[in-house]
């Protein structure tokens, strides 16, 4: 028998269909387990660098004062001193007293806790509805895809400041959960279409295709495929969501639509601001909760460039070049210049020697 003949008999017998394997998908569950680890932890190397790590340790350091904020306030926000009223800072009252002797750093690290529930948790609430809209939005096409983009754009219009103060309004003391619950629901639509838009570029990369060729279900997909390269996006999507709902829980205090009963730094504003503190100068009552506001809007900042210089290529390799030249001990200004210099000198006297050598 011919060689021909032995390679058109292997042709023949061949099978017609064949089996496409995913990464991990021939070593049991462990490899499935360790493959899907091993995309988590990469996919959170968006906070190794310096900016997020700024930005974690001074909105770690917020967290932990509103944990133990039992603790760590000298008084209760609400016992008066009546012998120190609107007293500057001083050693029994470190950020000094109100009109009525309550202490302002006891009201301050008790307010903590109410801007950091708020802020997480409608965040929280915002995150879990833009992932199951915008990557179910994203996968699956045709009407069930266009209705869930209409729901989207339908809450991108709805305003909502004055939706919160609506519903504010119906209650005579509403809880922090409800004004969180608002704010996570009126605050989803954005993230939902920047994750339907990377959804609907990763349904079409090969892994993706392997897997739903491997019969890989729906939720396997969603979950161990694609989640984990859209974490970037979600965590971008969760620190925005976490300083609008500040800023809008601060504001709602402030104009008095949450009870003053209710402490936070908003609350301690509308009050400085209705005893005239701004124009009397008691710039202890109003300058603390003001520069706590500032100090964790830039520290979700810093969390917020952090990621997006993992995300994007050019910061990111901008970064990494820039801290290679530091600890060469570089200026990253003058890199180029001394750069050349060097390499000129060391031209120049090169064919100086090679002369000497030759006589």
């Amino acid at each position: 028998m011919t060689t021909t003949e032995k390679s058109g008999r292997r042709q023949a017998s061949a099978p017609d269909t064949f089996l496409i394997r995913t990464s991990g998908a021939g070593s049991g569950n462990g490899g499935e387990r360790q493959s899907f680890w091993a995309k988590i932890v990469s996919a959170f190397a968006m906070f190794r660098n310096g900016k997020s790590i700024a930005g974690l340790a001074i909105l770690g350091f917020f967290v932990l004062i509103a944990i133990f904020a039992d603790v760590l306030a000298p008084f209760s926000p609400t016992q008066i001193d009546n012998s120190a009223r609107l007293q500057p800072p001083s050693a029994a009252h470190w950020l000094g007293t109100t009109h009525i002797g309550e202490d302002v750093l006891s009201q301050v690290i008790h307010g903590t806790r109410g801007v950091i529930v708020v802020g997480f948790l409608a965040a929280l609430i915002a995150t879990v509805i833009a992932i199951t809209v915008g990557v179910i939005a994203g996968y699956l096409s045709g009407w069930k895809s266009e209705a869930l983009s209409a729901l989207t754009n339908v809450f991108l219009v709805i305003p909502g400041l004055p939706l919160i103060i609506i519903v504010a309004s119906m209650f005579e003391d509403p809880p922090l959960v409800l004004i969180a619950a608002v704010l996570g629901i009126t605050g989803w639509a954005w993230g939902a279409r920047v994750l339907r838009a990377q959804t609907m570029s990763l349904r079409n990369r090969d892994f993706v295709q392997a897997a739903r060729a491997n019969g890989e279900p729906l939720r396997r997909i969603i979950t161990v495929e694609m989640l984990p390269n859209l974490m970037a996006l979600i965590a971008a999507s969760f620190v925005g969501t976490v300083t609008a709902a500040i800023l809008g829980l601060t504001t709602l205090s402030y104009i008095g639509v949450i009870p003053v009963t209710t402490y936070n730094w908003g609350t301690i504003l509308n009050w400085a601001s209705a005893q005239g503190a701004f124009g009397q100068n008691q710039w202890w009552w109003y300058l603390p909760p003001g520069l706590c506001i500032a100090a964790i809007g830039v520290a979700l900042s810093l969390i917020n460039f952090g990621i997006d210089e993992y995300v994007n290529p050019r910061l990111r390799s901008a970064g990494e070049r820039a801290r290679a030249m530091k600890k060469k001990g570089l200026n990253v200004n003058d890199a180029v210049t001394a750069v050349r210099t060097d390499d000129a000198a060391a031209v120049a006297a090169e064919p100086a020697s090679s002369i000497e050598n030759a006589k």
